[in-house]
């Protein structure tokens, strides 16, 4: 038994949500050859839990409160032999992209049966790659042929932003302030004002104003009716609109 653990693969589990987590570990903690050292919920205790070292990171995307490809740069260097395996229910091929380049070696569907989750946990301890085939054609061009692809700069800013950021655009979109907009999606002001600087860095726009203007221009988020309220003056032979503040992370 003894030998059987010092030769097992060690796994950290990230996810928010506690019930998968205490699944995953019975699961995994069954199967010959693995076994768990630790599991986290979040940025902070991820990173802590990283310094172990283990040999294979199942990561989430989605940590409710936070997007995990926003430290998964930072997980790979605390881990610093360690090799990071997406397990997502989000079928986003953009956001699995951008994970692969932000270093994970392989990209799992909550959807998938246990036994493919097992095969791509070997696969990458074993310095392989694990990627559906859709996945495969998408980074190969990606790669290894970048000059023949036709890319729209602005196409590529939208796909890099995550669905909880593009949430928030939609109720920027509307009006809302940062509280309005914290209480509608469940989260704190401050988180927030997170998620707006990494809009902004990604959409390479200045601050509120610029990125309303933006997110109608793209379809990011559908114009109100503003006729009438104050603060705000609508221009309709320019659909120019004019707030009272455009500070980037102001309420």
């Amino acid at each position: 038994m003894s030998e059987t653990n010092a030769a097992s693969i060690r796994i950290l589990l990230v996810d928010d949500h506690e019930l998968f987590l205490s699944g995953m570990r019975l699961l995994i903690e069954n199967e010959p050859g693995l076994s768990v050292v630790g599991q986290a919920v979040n940025r902070t205790s991820a990173l802590d839990v990283a310094r172990l070292r283990p040999d294979i990171i199942l990561l989430d995307l989605d940590l409710g409160n936070e997007v995990s490809l926003d430290f998964l740069t930072d997980l790979l260097r605390v881990g610093v032999s360690s090799r990071v395996v997406v397990v997502t229910a989000l079928p986003d091929p953009e956001l699995h992209l951008r994970a692969v380049r932000l270093g994970a070696m392989g990209v799992v569907l909550k959807v998938e049966v246990v036994s493919t989750l097992f095969k791509a946990i070997r696969k990458v301890h074993a310095g392989e790659v694990w990627l559906n085939r859709s996945m495969v054609a998408t980074v190969m061009t990606e790669f290894v042929q970048p000059s023949k692809r036709k890319t729209d700069p602005e196409a590529v800013k939208i796909a890099s932003l995550t669905e909880r950021e593009l949430e928030v655009i939609a109720l920027l979109g509307e009006g809302r302030r940062n509280k309005q907009i914290g209480e509608r999606l469940f989260i704190s002001e401050k988180t927030v004002r997170h998620y707006l600087t990494s809009i902004f860095d990604k959409l390479e726009v200045s601050d509120r104003l610029d990125l309303m203007i933006y997110s109608y221009k793209h379809g990011l988020a559908k114009m109100p009716d503003l006729a009438g309220q104050p603060g705000i003056s609508k221009l309709s032979s320019t659909k120019t609109i004019v707030l009272s503040s455009n500070r980037r992370t102001g309420s």
